[in-house]
């Protein structure tokens, strides 16, 4: 029996929680995975519950999990108060370690249409960025005086070697190939970078590894993103890239992602924000929360299966027609589950 800690958060959360949830127990009857659900409270509803937005016994409850759903967080009515629901994020990272952020991106053929790219140029791009996410210059030492500032980019070489290794593990997995990213022309990390990243290619012989410098992989993310299959980089070009790689399927709203630790439970979430102005109207977009959840049980608990039996659900509904508001379509959050479900 599997335990899996929910945490709907605020906004569109709670509903597209529940969502995701309606196709795991459907999905989980089918190939007979036995598993719990706790839910906890996190984000807004962590401070409104317990006044911090990462309570202790939901810290506890996660540490103990074997893998952790996340679905939105943020209020408008914290933008300006003390203790913020997005504190919440920051800290379950680091108290649970979550150095490897996952983002696939993958053009659905029903949804091309809302690409900002032309239909030629999104062809065929099926890619993951893998991103560091608890080192470098955003845990470095920040020093801010009246006319000079400075930000310290750290790495350590095995914290670019374990992020190396996950990103080739994934490779190995698809299309086995891995393009490292950094800036080593200029920076001394990305020296350090790449050279852990040549090292790590010798223990995967059969993934190839190709350099590029982060300039230039930006360029070719919107040129040519069909030539990527999986892309790894540092904290903070890992937040840029990752966020431009979001643009191309032309909505947040089918893309999912997951945080990996070396050895406790991962996290799994939408990469779009609670979207407080429609929140409560049930017409919120299930499928990043529904693909995350496909995502949590591909790679927490090795049900390929499964994770394959949603994501074709997904694609045949997306390919009947079947649209929310934000595709361009008229069907609410229960209608878009029900028809996921149904072509489970």
């Amino acid at each position: 029996m599997k335990k899996i800690v929910t945490l709907a958060g605020d906004g569109i959360g709670p509903e597209i929680m529940s969502a995701g949830l309606e196709v795991l127990e459907v999905v989980a009857q089918k190939v007979g995975f036995e598993y719990e659900t706790q839910a906890k409270a996190f984000g807004g509803a962590g401070i409104d519950a317990e006044g911090h937005p990462l309570p202790q016994d939901t810290l506890e409850a996660a540490k103990s999990a074997d893998a952790i759903l996340l679905a939105a967080i943020g209020s408008p009515q914290y933008d300006n108060a003390p203790v913020r629901p997005e504190q919440g994020l920051l800290a379950i990272r680091k108290e649970l370690n979550l150095f490897a952020n996952i983002r696939p991106v993958r053009i659905f053929d029903a949804l091309k249409h809302l690409s900002p790219l032309k239909p030629e140029r999104i062809e065929g791009v099926d890619f993951v960025v893998v991103r560091e996410l608890t080192g470098g210059i955003y845990f470095g030492e920040h020093t801010l005086n009246e006319a000079s500032a400075r930000d310290v980019n750290d790495y350590s070489a095995d914290e670019i070697r374990r992020i190396l290794r996950k990103a080739f593990d994934i490779a190995r997995g698809r299309g086995k190939k891995v393009t490292s990213i950094d800036k080593q022309n200029v920076l001394a990390t990305s020296k350090l970078w790449r050279k852990v990243a040549e090292e790590v290619a010798t223990e995967y012989p059969d993934v190839t590894l190709e350099h590029q410098l982060v300039d230039s992989a930006a360029m070719i993310m919107i040129t040519n993103p069909a030539r990527f299959d999986v892309v790894v980089t540092e904290n903070l070009f890992g937040d840029i890239l990752s966020d431009e790689s979001s643009v191309l399927p032309g909505t947040l709203g089918v893309m999912p992602s997951a945080s990996h630790s070396e050895n406790g439970p991962s996290l799994y979430e939408p990469i779009h924000g609670s979207a407080p102005d429609i929140a409560g109207q049930g017409i919120a977009n299930p499928i990043s929360m529904i693909l995350s959840v496909a995502m949590m049980l591909r790679e927490s608990f090795g049900l390929e299966e499964a994770a394959q039996l949603i994501e074709t659900a997904v694609d045949k509904t997306l390919t009947q027609g079947v649209l929310t508001r934000d595709l361009g379509g008229q069907a609410d959050t229960a209608e878009m589950t029900a028809a996921i479900i149904a072509n489970l």
